[in-house]
């Protein structure tokens, strides 16, 4: 004998019901089968709302009503023959008939007993119980109802009663000792007490309806068939990434359910445990898929933790002070005053100074609970020997489970590390003896990121993602999206890293897909996104709370550099190729450095200071080693060395710097780079990353525009101006060509002195030889003294500015 249980969804509407049929068809050639089954999906919450509302005298539950019994006669109408019809509608029409009596009675005496209220909740068992029955005889003639009041008896606790075993084992095996059908159906979740008035088991009650038929029958197996493919690794809603268990035994399983895995009603474990009766998860959608198999078999080739669950909708209560330690009583007191007002206590952690205790409850009991609470320790808390107790609502509370997890040393640090990297604050911490679980309480927005950050960590074989949320997707931008794509497989089959762009937005447009948005058609996708805002751009990033979360900006916009820091707030990492902020004044850079530290959030932006050359990367592996930073001398601007290398006699200096712009060497405004205050910006971040305090005013800029050409307003008619000075540019050229030089423009720090601006460079000098877009640095420290540290490379262009933040990006990925 196998008993079998259909969830709500698997009954769920006609077309689901002829997918249950054919499950039990095909069961039943190799066994008898007793087959427990819910109500119809959304039933019992209809029948919960209906009789609220019929006890509070509103007129609405008669259409209720009308809705459930119009649910079931269509369901009757879509799988039963019209000829054989008549008497299951009759059948139907008289139960629904009977629920509008007894919520009429809740409507004239405006009250809502217990006992009441589980007879009516059983109606839709009943009802689908019986339609079911009826569709399987018309392909299995062999097959009865049996109503399953008749057969698991309780006591009178109504709402969730205590099974009486004794008696109902006993009918139960009566009844089937003498049942010759193939196939019983029996509907789930009711009962009844040894005077006949139902009762009910609980929320989730068929599971364990179907649990107590196994036992009775001491069945080979229970199956349990719902809509997933068995108990998974997490929450599959949640976690993406989640996998179904394949075996996992009845304590895993039990610690899994208790802390929310909702595939299985947390009682149903124990009367098959107490028979060794395996269960089998099975999916109603999927019958050809594995399914998760329970039973008492341990696996300790596996990992560790089977699975990851939460209890969402906590309240940590906190009762301390001196009063506590050292009394013995004081924690029976505490339980007995909660236990008095039915207070269900989920969580309980102490302190080993006893100096407090810390509950976890659910939300909507923290009121009374603290009143409770306070009243019974009302004279400590008069003699100020304890504090009035304190309720924290909106947390969560997160479960690593798994059966091995006391054979393995380490697992709590690797979860609260793992945590604590993803800035997931843990209020309170507790593990059981038998060590099958580790629980942290955390706030309730943090969940989703808990959860994905562990199961990445114990479950995807190391495997990071990292969400990516990118504002500005010009040349650079576009060269960095079509580089992630690139190299998308490559980062996750060798470094473990698996990259996902969540946002994108330009000036006029932003898109967030919150699975990842489609590289190939990233433009489209952009194009029909909705209107570009920085605050709702940072409000829906701070609001998904991913983990792993990267603020990308490409752009050279001010205001955006003024947001960095309420990204690292939010333990947000932040790249940016953007100057502004690293060379804004001194006071913000560091306030960007202490947020990055204190809330473990990394700000990389190696590409400030030459483009993909690692040079910021450098410079720190020297201070950290120890080494001292004296003197720099760098050309750090590929633009102004691009113009100059090609600014000769047959082509204009406008005509160059133009088309510096048109390879993208230059910022959008080309007077940035040619003022110097560009190359100002990369020398001053290069001096505050040795150790130094500056600030760029103290940094003389030797420019060499004429004041006319400073003073423009606009790209137009700097570019006019650039043409009028023809002679003066052409002036710079000859003096070069006459002292056998070359123009650079070069940035120089020594001495705690810094400045930038042309000189003419004599052929002996490392930087005669800088062609093209090349940057060149000269480190001359307290290890490099007579020859510098030289980096050398090309410092400018979309190309190698978008690989130096895909660096920077992977470096977060390899922390």
């Amino acid at each position: 004998m196998r008993t079998l249980k259909f969830g709500g969804t698997s009954v769920a509407n006609a077309q689901n019901i002829k997918l249950v049929v054919d499950i039990i068809k095909n069961k039943s050639q190799d066994s008898q089968l007793s087959v427990v089954v819910s109500a119809f999906s959304g039933v019992t919450d209809l029948l919960l709302e209906t009789s609220a509302k019929a006890a509070s005298k509103d007129n609405d539950y008669k259409l209720i009503v009308s809705t459930i019994e119009k649910k079931h006669l269509e369901a009757i109408k879509e799988l039963i023959p019209v000829s054989e019809q008549s008497a299951l509608l009759s059948h139907i029409k008289r139960i629904i008939n009977h629920l509008e009596t007894l919520l009429d009675g809740c409507f004239l005496l405006g009250e809502l007993s217990s006992r009441t209220s589980d007879a009516i909740l059983s109606f839709g068992e009943l009802c689908s119980s019986y339609i079911i029955a009826e569709a399987l005889k018309q392909q299995l003639p062999n097959s009865v109802y049996k109503d399953s009041r008749e057969l698991i008896k309780t006591n009178n606790h109504f709402g969730k009663a205590i099974v009486n075993f004794e008696i109902t084992n006993q009918l139960i095996a009566d009844y089937f000792h003498s049942n010759p059908a193939q196939v019983t159906i029996l509907p789930g979740f009711i009962a009844s007490t040894t005077d006949g008035n139902n009762t009910t088991l609980g929320r989730g009650g068929s599971d364990y309806t179907a649990a107590i038929i196994a036992a009775g029958l001491n069945a080979s197996h229970l199956e349990i068939w719902t809509d997933v493919n068995g108990m998974f690794t997490a929450n599959p809603k949640i976690v993406k990434q989640a996998q179904p268990i394949e075996k996992i035994s009845y304590q895993e399983a039990m610690e899994l359910s208790h802390f929310g895995a909702k595939v299985l009603y947390p009682p149903t474990i124990q009367p098959v445990l107490n028979r060794n009766i395996p269960i089998l998860i099975k999916n109603t959608f999927e019958p050809e898929e594995e399914g998760t198999y329970i039973s008492n078999e341990i696996n300790y080739q596996t990992n560790p933790v089977k699975g990851i669950s939460h209890i969402d909708k906590i309240a940590l209560l906190t009762v301390e002070g001196s009063g506590i330690i050292g009394v013995a009583g004081f924690s029976k007191r505490l339980f007995e005053a909660l236990s008095n007002e039915s207070i269900n206590v989920i969580f309980i952690t102490q302190a080993s100074s006893e100096h407090s205790i810390c509950i976890g409850i659910q939300n909507n009991d923290a009121e009374n609970a603290q009143l409770v609470i306070d009243k019974a320790f009302e004279l400590e808390i008069s003699q100020h020997k304890i504090d009035p107790c304190t309720a924290e609502k909106n947390l969560c509370i997160v479960a690593l489970v798994g059966e091995n997890m006391k054979n393995h040393q380490g697992l709590s640090g690797k979860m609260f590390s793992t945590l604590g990297k993803n800035n997931v604050n843990i209020r309170a911490i507790a593990q059981g003896a038998s060590e099958r679980n580790i629980s942290v309480v955390v706030n309730e927005r943090d969940v989703k990121k808990a959860l994905n950050t562990l199961h990445e960590r114990f479950f995807e074989d190391n495997t990071k993602q990292l969400n990516l949320f990118v504002m500005g997707v010009g040349n650079v931008g576009e060269k960095f999206i079509d580089q992630i794509h690139q190299q998308k497989k490559f980062l996750k089959d060798n470094l473990k890293i698996n990259v996902r762009v969540i946002a994108l937005s330009n000036s006029r447009k932003m898109h967030f897909d919150e699975d990842g948005i489609a590289l190939r058609e990233w433009q489209s996708a952009l194009d029909n996104g909705e209107v570009a805002n920085k605050e709702n751009f940072i409000s829906k990033v701070k609001e998904l709370n991913y983990r792993n979360s990267i603020f990308v900006d490409i752009t050279a916009n001010e205001v955006v550099a003024h947001t960095y820091d309420q990204y690292l707030e939010q333990n947000i990492a932040v790249v940016t190729c953007n100057k502004i902020a690293c060379s804004s004044v001194y006071s913000n850079y560091q306030n960007l450095k202490q947020l990055s530290r204190k809330y473990n959030a990394p700000f990389l932006f190696e590409t400030n200071v030459g483009a993909g050359l690692p040079i910021i990367d450098t410079l720190k592996h020297l201070i950290a080693s120890g080494d001292k930073i004296n003197k720099i001398n760098a050309v750090l601007s590929g633009s102004l060395n691009f113009i100059f290398n090609n600014f000769n006699e047959n082509t204009s200096f406008e005509e160059v710097v133009k088309e510096a712009g048109v390879q993208g060497f230059t910022e959008p405004d080309p007077k940035i780079d040619l003022s110097g205050v560009d190359v100002a910006r990369k020398i001053l971040i290069l001096i505050r990353e040795s150790g130094y305090e500056m600030d760029i005013e103290e940094i003389e800029n030797n420019c060499f525009l004429p004041k006319e050409c400073m003073d423009t307003t606009n790209n137009e008619d700097f570019f006019a101006s650039l043409k009028k000075h023809s002679s003066h540019f052409e002036g710079i050229l000859a003096e070069a060509k006459a002292k056998d030089s070359r123009i650079k423009f070069v940035a120089s720090f020594d001495n705690g002195r810094a400045s930038v601006g042309l000189q003419f460079i004599p052929k002996d000098s490392p930087f005669y030889n800088l062609e093209g877009k090349d940057n060149i640095v000269e480190f001359y420290t307290d290890r490099y003294v007579d020859q510098p540290l030289i980096i050398k490379g090309a410092g400018a262009g979309a190309a190698v500015t978008a690989s130096g933040i895909f660096a920077d990006v992977i470096r977060i990925g390899n922390v």
